[in-house]
Formats: structure tokens, sequence, C-alpha cells
């Protein structure tokens, strides 16, 4: 009965959240309506997940978000230096194809979405078959070890969170 009526319940406690973000004011009316919208939302959309991903290990979750945060910042810092003190000829932007073992859309999903988060690199497109993502890099003067980085600090994470 309770998998029914909150089938996602991390979906509908970050509804609520982002809800409570976005109206900028608690108060009791705001949230009542964010539960409505976490409790509805999910339901109104769970037969179009029959087969959602499983989260494992919440610590490591936690792990990856942290890394993410603290490689945004750093890479906010690299690409204010970049901007501020190369000259155009010397910044070597190179596009990296980077070979991918997740198999779940989802973690594919996160990946790319944190390879665009992080000032500097964007990516820009899945193969057709889903074995490799293709990432624009601002500068590096060696591609192969922005692909290693991201495979190591990134990838290798989300196989735990996902697989």
């Amino acid at each position: 009965m309770l998998r029914r009526l909150v089938p996602h319940p991390l979906l509908s406690l970050t509804l609520v959240l982002v809800w409570l973000g976005l109206v900028n004011t608690f108060t009791l009316g705001n949230l009542i309506l964010g539960l409505g919208f976490g409790l509805v939302i999910p339901m109104v959309t769970a037969p179009y997940w029959p087969n959602r991903p499983k989260l494992g290990h919440p610590l490591k979750v936690l792990e990856y978000f942290l890394i993410v945060l603290w490689d945004i910042i750093v890479a906010n810092v690299q690409v204010a230096m970049i901007i501020l003190f190369k000259r155009e000829p010397s910044i070597r932007s190179h596009w990296i194809p980077i070979p991918l073992e997740l198999t779940s859309a989802e973690a594919i999903t996160v990946l790319a979405g944190t390879i665009t988060m992080t000032p500097g690199t964007v990516s820009a497109t899945l193969s057709a078959d889903g074995r490799s993502i293709l990432v624009h890099c601002l500068h590096t003067d060696d591609p192969e070890s922005v692909r290693d980085d991201i495979k190591s600090r990134y990838e290798r994470r989300l196989k735990e969170i996902f697989q």
C-alpha cells in the first residue's frame, strides 16, 4: 500500500524540497502544496518507470556528490585562469571520446550531466550504440588524462552506485 502511495520516495522528497525552494517562503500552505506535488506527480508518472534504477550505497552517492561539488569549484578557478591569463593561440581545445562501461541510461545521463556541469567541459553527444560519449574540453595538453580522470573520478563511482 505504501509503495503505491509513494512509488518514488526520493523523487517525492526532491519535489517537496524544490517546491519549497521555488516559492522561497515556508508556510503551511506551501508545505501542503509541495507534499501534494510530491505525492501526485510520482503516482501519475510511476507507470512510465517500470524498470527504475536501484541506487545502491547511499554513502557512495554522498561521496559522488561531494567529489563533483569539489571538481566544479576547482574547474571554475581553472577556467577563470584560462580566460584571464591565456592568449587565444595557446588554448588547446580538444574533442575527447570517452568509452563507457556504464550500461544504465540513468547512469549515463548523470555522467553526461556531471561533465557538462563541470566548467571547461561539455558532453556533446552519445554514440548511437551508447558505448561512448563525446566530450569537448576547453583546454588540455593531455586529452588522455582528461579521459582517464572522467573514467576514474566519475564513471567508476557511478558504476558502484547504479550497478
